[in-house]
């Protein structure tokens, strides 16, 4: 139902105003002005964009590779993949003009730096200044105008500690050259004091999260702490010159965070009375309204006022995406609609609350202005409290027309190199360019009652699964299946992490208990048992495993003979909706389960979530492929018919993993258990009590006695035993390269006794190289780079152990890369801080070790972090100048050890990504397009990662798995999966007597 907004008592007076501003802003211009603004480039460029999706897709995309791109032939040769792409069509100024057959010819170059200077210009129209000396002179400008500014320091991303530390002291430096300045300036009534009240002439712009570069909500208490004690420093500073300090709002992720932090610092002694201090809320978000109020409140409390600053919110398609991607409640409105309707709800609550909160109006939209406006004269707002906000670049002459009524106006004007503030320019364009954009739409000459009509919502306010998040989700949805993933756990929200915490002491009070193997549906007594140890901390004993012996694993192997005939027959559906039990019960138990992850095998928090998640995943995914495969394909012809079908193999026998010790054995287990084959699981020893706490959850789902039976025991024993019996069907193995081909050769043989051929799927782990070539963003690449080697220790087989860099970037990538390495948080793996826990045993400690004196005699060491000494910890170790064929470029090391090597170009970076015996995963950090689809063609990895990091397959969507000495058989999580696990049969009937057979449409 479409609901219109209330028209209420403040709707006539905004009209009114409306019109007025909206005419001071429609003064025609000049013939000769408009002339001059058609023969600019940088119009032409946002004209094109607006008329031409296509085109703004792809020139927002060459924009955002601008940067990187440092001579006029790798510009214009951009130029030309980006927008000689057949599905943009090009207006015939630009056709003509990317109409060069060289990148290094005249034309090219002509072409180059037309686009080059273009963008340029179009930069410095939303960006005030590159550097303190024109920031000064633009903000005199505006004040010449009576306009107020604030400043917001544009930049790279901050990835490092220096780079957050650095964040602060520019911050520094800005406040005192601006006040410095400032002591020349005359005063201004209009914007410099207000009800006899002086107002700070400098006011600068920050964002809470570049003031620690691992800020994390995961981590609250340590954010806080580091992240306060630099705000700290700040305020203080802005006190002794007399300048205002404004906090920015970012992604949604770091909301509540950002506002608890605000909210507890200014209530210390030394910050309460300050009221130059100010906070934002984006009226883009479901609950902004709820946080203007709880704000509100809390300022009350405090006693003293500060502006908030409404905004509409910068971030709309990255909040949508995320969402959708995590499968979480979108947090923002997706009409706009809903938006502007949110934000003349909101301001009219911060104005009736004058008394409490100072408010700035932060928008381009002539009737958002009016509203508040309207609200204010109505109210009798005091001008101290009350001000309105443009951007600068947009708005100017709405900006103008609001001064002239006499009320106060800041620009908000960011300043800094232009290529750095690259991303802060897409936002403009998108913004400016959008067809909802207020701008664009006045641009076209919308009839003035469309541009002020009140906004209509077509949707429920507080709705949250909107269209738009359906639509994304749903072209993320393999083409099997209707398959949704679990949503990972969101660590923003306070009650999660409190929910997160208590599971630790839960699971704490039931360490050290005994865990038995499961035989024929009965907890059997074993002759041996095995401590397992926390890595952390190895003094800690997780709990204690009893190991089967061979006997006992006949035994199983008896049992599981005698229950699969029964099991065979069970209807598919009967046997994926166990599945589907499973896969509730694991959600249901998700805390608990993630902290004897964290616990048992020192995965850090967010990662050991991410597995329970993919467990789920396996149990929901692979109960709907059965009832896919169960359908059989028909041939049927006239007179024939002929059913293709699928019957279980037998008996499978699955050896999981320690690094995955819930997903993996919990993925191949219930794909073999699903596909109708009875199934003994064997962990690896070091991760036997996650597989027992799996063990309670398939027989509380409900597989029968024999079907399912854990059986942990010593590899070299039972393992082989299990492997080599003559009733053994189907293997599925995840772990060394070595094991895998052992257990390949003696699955080969056939044992006395043996009717078939076994079948081994076995995925045997990689040597995975990332490339990071010249166009690439740095700041992503050392991000993606980081998360891919380093996370977990480097102990997923999808792991990052080489990074290939072309030769124009090396040392500037590795100084990034040192550096954001160097602010890792290393520790145990329970402590929410933990970015690197410790790797899984003394054995795999001392090995790694191993390698790292080889990598010292063979490459420079480029960084060795310290690590603690109560668990089995190893800091990251970074070479450089790595040779593509020395050990560690060669060997799996698994292990938080990174061989950085250095190459001339791209193709040579394909060569030697390619040249080792594995080929499992790789990424490629790029921003073009030919080197993009080279790498998809010619990069020999079973998993492709572009732009982003290479670790996290999901399943459903990234189905996982390598090939040549990475693995054989298909990839988990997809599509044929199951088929490892089935036999096909084709069943042929005659269906004709005596020459009579039915056909289908005949009388």
């Amino acid at each position: 139902m479409v609901l219109q907004v209330q028209t209420s008592t403040y709707e006539a007076k905004t009209q009114e105003i409306a019109k007025q501003l909206l005419a001071a802003t429609q003064e025609n211009r000049s013939f000769f002005s408009s002339l001059r603004d058609q023969m600019r480039w940088d119009d032409k460029l946002l004209a094109w964009a607006m008329s031409n999706p296509g085109l703004r897709v792809q020139l927002f995309r060459f924009i955002d590779t601008l940067p990187a791109l440092h001579s006029k032939s790798e510009i214009a040769s951009h130029l030309q993949e980006y927008l000689g792409d057949e599905s943009v069509e090009l207006p015939a100024a630009l056709k003509g003009m990317l109409n060069f057959a060289n990148p290094d010819s005249v034309p090219g170059q002509v072409a180059a730096t037309t686009v080059g200077t273009a963008v340029e210009t179009l930069a410095h129209k939303y960006i005030s200044g590159e550097n303190i000396k024109q920031v000064i002179k633009t903000v005199e400008r505006l004040r010449k105008e009576k306009m107020a500014f604030t400043i917001d320091l544009l930049g790279e991303a901050v990835i490092t500690e220096p780079e957050a530390q650095s964040y602060l002291e520019r911050y520094l430096e800005l406040m005192q050259q601006l006040v410095e300045a400032s002591k020349n300036w005359s005063a201004i009534p209009a914007i410099d004091e207000a009800d006899g009240e002086a107002i700070p002439k400098v006011q600068v712009s920050v964002k809470l999260t570049a003031f620690y570069s691992q800020f994390d909500p995961l981590d609250a208490k340590g954010s806080e702490e580091r992240v306060s004690d630099r705000i700290r420093t700040l305020l203080r500073r802005a006190k002794e010159l007399g300048a205002a300090v404004h906090f920015d709002m970012e992604q949604y992720a770091y909301k509540d965070i950002t506002l608890s932090i605000l909210k507890k610092l200014l209530l210390e002694e030394e910050f309460r009375q300050r009221t130059d201090i100010g906070i934002t809320i984006q009226a883009y978000l479901r609950d902004s309204e709820q946080d203007v109020k709880d704000v509100i409140s809390w300022l009350k409390q405090r006693g003293y006022p500060l502006t908030i600053r409404l905004v509409k919110g910068a971030y709309w398609d990255q909040e949508t995406i995320k969402a959708a991607q995590k499968h979480w409640k979108q947090p923002v409105y997706n009409d706009k609609a809903a938006t502007d309707a949110n934000f003349e709800t909101i301001t009219q609550l911060l104005l009736e609350n004058h008394q409490y909160v100072y408010s700035a109006i932060g928008s381009h939209n002539v009737r958002s202005h009016s509203r508040a406006i309207a609200i204010a004269e109505s109210l009798n707002v005091p001008r101290r409290r009350f001000e309105l906000q443009v951007l600068y670049g947009m708005g100017d002459k709405v900006a103008k027309a609001l001064v002239d009524r006499g009320y106060r106006v800041r620009v908000y004007c960011p300043y800094g190199e232009l290529l750095p503030g690259m991303a802060y320019l897409i936002r403009r364009l998108l913004e400016n360019t959008a067809n909802s954009s207020f701008l664009r739409q006045n641009l076209e000459n919308r009839p003035i009652e469309e541009l002020l009509a009140p906004p209509i919502v077509k949707e429920e306010k507080n709705s949250l699964t909107p269209n738009v998040q359906t639509r994304l989700i749903a072209s993320l949805q393999t083409p099997n299946s209707h398959f949704l993933g679990a949503a990972d756990t969101d660590y923003a929200q306070e009650e999660v992490r409190t929910k997160a915490a208590q599971a630790f002491q839960n699971v704490r009070q039931q360490l050290g208990k005994t865990y038995l193997p499961l035989i024929n549906g009965e907890y059997v007594n074993t002759p041996e048992f095995v401590d397992s140890l926390n890595p952390s901390n190895f003094s800690e004993v997780i709990g204690k495993v009893g190991l089967i012996s061979v006997e006992q694993a006949e035994q199983a192997m008896q049992a599981a003979k005698a229950a699969f005939p029964g099991w065979k027959k069970t209807p598919a559906k009967q046997r994926a909706d166990i599945l589907r039990k499973a896969g509730d019960l694991l959600e249901e138990r998700r805390a608990e389960l993630s902290v004897w992850i964290v616990l048992e095998v020192g995965k850090p928090v967010k990662e050991a979530d991410g597995e329970v998640s993919e467990a789920i995943d396996f149990c929901r995914y692979y109960a709907d492929e059965i009832e896919r495969l169960d359908k059989g394909v028909n041939y049927d012809i006239p007179g024939e018919t002929n059913h293709y079908i699928y019957q279980p193999r037998g008996i499978a026998v699955v050896i999981s993993p320690w690094n995955f010790p819930l997903a993996i054995a919990c993925g191949m287990t219930v794909a073999a258990l699903v596909s109708g084959n009875c199934t003994l699981l064997k962990p690896a020893e070091t991760s036997s009590v996650i597989t027992a706490k799996l063990t309670e959850i398939l027989i509380e789902a409900g597989f029968p006695k024999g079907v399912f039976q854990y059986v942990p025991g010593k590899g070299s024993q039972v393992g082989a035993y299990l492997v080599n019996h003559p009733d053994t069907h189907v293997i599925a193995f995840t772990g060394s390269q070595e094991v895998g081909c052992r257990i390949y050769a003696e699955a080969a043989t056939l044992k006395p006794g043996q009717k078939h051929i076994k079948r081994v799927i076995a995925e045997m782990g990689g040597k995975n190289a990332i490339i990071v070539d010249e166009s690439a963003d740095l700041d992503q690449a050392v991000v993606g780079v980081v998360q891919s080697a380093f996370g977990y220790s480097g102990q997923k087989c999808s792991a990052a152990s080489r990074v290939i860099v072309l030769q124009p970037i090396y040392d500037a990538f590795i100084q990034r890369l040192v550096e954001a390495t160097k602010s890792l948080n290393i520790g145990e793996a329970e402590l929410p801080s933990t970015q690197v826990g410790p790797v899984i045993d003394a054995n795999a400690r001392d090995r790694i070790h191993e390698y790292i004196e080889k990598g010292k005699a063979e490459a420079q060491l480029a960084l060795e972090l310290p690590a603690p000494e109560q668990g089995y910890f190893i800091g990251p170790v970074i070479f450089s100048e790595v040779l593509p064929n020395a050990v560690i470029s060669q060997q799996e090391i698994f292990g938080p050890v990174l061989a950085v090597i250095r190459v001339k170009d791209f193709q040579e970076a394909l060569t030697v990504a390619n040249g080792t015996n594995y080929a499992l995963t790789g990424g490629l950090y790029s921003r073009t397009p030919s080197h993009i689809q080279q790498a998809q063609t010619e990069f020999e990895v079973g998993n492709l990662y572009i732009n982003r990091n290479i670790t996290g397959a999901i399943v459903g969507r990234q189905p996982f798995g390598g090939f040549k000495l990475s693995g054989v058989g298909s990839k988990a999580g997809g599509p044929d999966y199951l088929l490892q696990f089935l036999e096909p049969r084709a069943v042929t009937e005659n269906i004709q007597r005596q020459g009579f057979a039915p056909i289908e449409g005949a009388d």
